[in-house]
């Protein structure tokens, strides 16, 4: 190999940033490298293993596949080294030069200077590898792709600054090999103790042997003998194991293995089926959200497995949108080996595990729900927009989804989400048949909406909605447990508890208010599609109601703000004949005055539900007007 074969390559201008970032910050448990760098070779031995199904010509002189710790204390080196699936040289570039590509600028962002929260994230943003510069500074890495030359290889080094050297290199065998080069202040993992005790901690679950060198006690051994190697972990796939033989902090070191997250699962289902399919599932419910929950086309999924031969890290078909946030593994007898994608999406086998693993999650969920309230209220503020998503996608399993919902009521006006619908049912009247709620901006807008005067009044308790998804999660839940979803700010109003006094009464207000009703109507021309008296206001003079059909505020604002196309839509004022302000307006003799004073009551409604004026201006110069006119200035 020639000098002029080496090249020097500079870092994208991110990973530079993220690369200063690492060397110069102290991290609470710098010993998380070890563990990415493990799991990154236990990854690179399954797709191997993957490749050398397929590829049966890959497979030859790899012998066992193992990973390999070694230490030189002397040198102050850490050593890990794989017989996976190894790199080419584009793709040591591609991966090695280039920090979680994408989600490079999310993860900057997410850092906060907060020592156990940013060494979290080291693994969630897919940068595992680069956690090797919280303790070296120096890292070699000599790469080589499975079917490739022994001559065919790649030496990528790094002081982890502004560049990288890469050059070919010579390996008898595939895989990669990563020299630590450690810091001074890092010395403690040039011990043996140390990095077994690190080993046995977090990657003792990875079903691969990860083996060091064993003690020489023959003080005559020559240093030259080759070592003998011993396995430090357990070397089995943990869901392969009987329940009843894996404690909860390996239940829960695998997890941190397979999620890259430091924080242990909100709780787990570890769960072999047989019979018509066989297959083994461990899912486990985070106690955070990942960075990207929100974005719907992000990487999701089960790490998919068929006879113990990983297949993909992804696997999304296995479960719905709306459980996204869970993560775990999935191996399964009844799927082909060869096993793709598009394959997939078209295989029965599938559709079935799909069905049973979603109702084993919601099972899961309810269980936590009934016997820890507190761990899943706080599962439900972290996930529960999201499990909001469900009554629109999985009609199947609406009625369980809608069991796990919480909201905020007015039983006790509190912003918390934390009230079931079971609750609100058990306080219910007896003759009441619907569930009644108000959709806001926010908490505050819709504890206080005026339409909700009436139900104070008569003692029926009101969900609040103020997440921007509630709108879309009510037009399709539509009923539960026999009671329908009513908007308490859509169509003809007629609670329950009516009687035909109340009822006879509106009907004389309606007769008694028509001179009034055409004289606003007048004013207000077309930008109402009705004006009627009301039985949902007791201390406001007025309030908009929606069309019984027609769209609600909260979903068309959603649709403006995303760009989209939304049908015209008047809404209905019903006004409260006998607020002071409406009797104060139909003695108004002067026409101007009247004008001003409806259309103020008019832009007072639209206030009062959350939404914006279209000319707050003409509102504030025809209210300090009329302050100033009755004020006799």
């Amino acid at each position: 190999m020639t000098a002029a074969a080496k090249e020097t390559m500079g870092f994208q201008t991110e990973a530079k940033k993220l690369l200063h970032l690492m060397i110069h910050s102290l991290y609470s448990n710098r010993e998380i490298f070890l563990r990415e760098l493990i799991s990154n070779a236990s990854d690179a031995i399954d797709k191997h293993r993957f490749a050398a199904v397929k590829d049966a010509a890959l497979a030859e002189g790899v012998g066992e596949y193992r990973i390999r710790v070694s230490i030189d204390g002397d040198n102050n080196t850490v050593t890990i080294d794989d017989n996976g699936i190894g790199m080419s040289r584009d793709e040591v570039i591609e991966n090695l030069g280039t920090i979680a590509k994408s989600g490079t600028s999310a993860f900057l962002e997410q850092l906060s200077g907060d020592d156990r929260k940013d060494s979290q994230l080291i693994g969630q943003f897919g940068v595992g590898f680069y956690s090797s510069f919280i303790v070296a500074d120096r890292v070699e890495v000599i790469t080589r792709r499975a079917g490739s030359a022994v001559d065919d290889a790649t030496r990528w080094e790094s002081a982890g600054e502004a560049e990288f050297d890469i050059e070919p290199s010579q390996r008898a065998e595939p895989g990669t090999t990563i020299i630590l080069h450690l810091k001074e202040d890092a010395k403690e993992f040039a011990n043996d103790w140390r990095v077994r005790s690190v080993i046995k901690k977090y990657s003792d679950h990875i079903a691969v042997p990860v083996m060091m060198p064993k003690a020489a006690n023959d003080e005559d051994k020559s240093a030259d003998d080759e070592p003998e190697w011993e396995a430090i972990n357990e070397a089995k796939a943990l869901w392969t194991r009987s329940r009843s033989d894996v404690s909860d902090e390996e239940y829960k070191g695998f997890y941190q293995h397979i999620s890259h997250d430091m924080e242990a699962p909100l709780t787990w289902s570890h769960n072999r089926v047989e019979g018509k399919l066989e297959y083994t599932s461990l899912l486990y419910v985070p106690a955070k959200a990942p960075f990207d929950l929100w974005n719907r086309e992000g990487a999701r999924g089960l790490k998919l497995y068929v006879q113990r031969t990983f297949i993909m890290d992804d696997a999304e078909q296995f479960l719905p949108l709306y459980l996204r946030f869970i993560k775990g593994v999935l191996d399964s007898n009844d799927l082909p080996l060869n096993v793709s994608r598009e394959i997939l999406q078209q295989n029965a086998s599938v559709d079935s595990m799909k069905s049973a693993l979603t109702k084993r999650v919601l099972d899961m969920l309810q269980k936590m729900a009934n016997n820890e309230p507190e761990q899943y209220q706080a599962f439900w503020s972290v996930f529960g927009q999201v499990l909001k998503e469900g009554p629109a996608e999985d009609f199947t399993n609406r009625e369980k989804i809608a069991k796990l919902l919480r909201f905020a009521t007015t039983h006790t006006d509190a912003p918390e989400q934390t009230v079931s619908l079971d609750q609100v049912i058990e306080r219910m009247s007896d003759d009441q048949d619907t569930l009644w709620y108000v959709t806001g901006e926010t908490h505050a807008t819709a504890k206080n909406s005026p339409h909700l005067e009436v139900f104070r009044k008569k003692g029926i308790e009101v969900l609040l909605l103020s997440d921007r998804v509630d709108e879309w999660l009510m037009s399709h839940l539509m009923e539960y447990e026999g009671k329908s979803f009513k908007d308490v700010a859509r169509g003809d109003l007629s609670l329950d508890a009516d009687n035909e006094e109340e009822k006879q009464a509106l009907e004389q207000a309606k007769k008694d208010a028509e001179p009034l009703i055409e004289r606003i109507s007048a004013v207000l021309g077309d930008t109402v599609a009705e004006v009627r008296p009301t039985m949902r206001l007791t201390e406001s003079p007025a309030c908009l109601v929606v069309g019984e059909h027609e769209m609600g505020n909260q979903m068309r604002r959603i649709l403006e703000a995303a760009g989209q196309e939304v049908p015209d839509s008047k809404p209905i004022l019903e006004i409260n004949p006998t607020h002071p302000l409406i009797q104060r307006l139909d003695k108004e003799p002067d026409e101007a005055r009247f004008a001003d004073l409806a259309s103020v009551i008019m832009d007072q409604a639209t206030l009062a539900e959350g939404s914006p004026l279209e000319d707050p201006a003409s509102y504030v110069a025809k209210l300090n007007k009329l302050l100033l006119e009755l004020s006799g200035d």
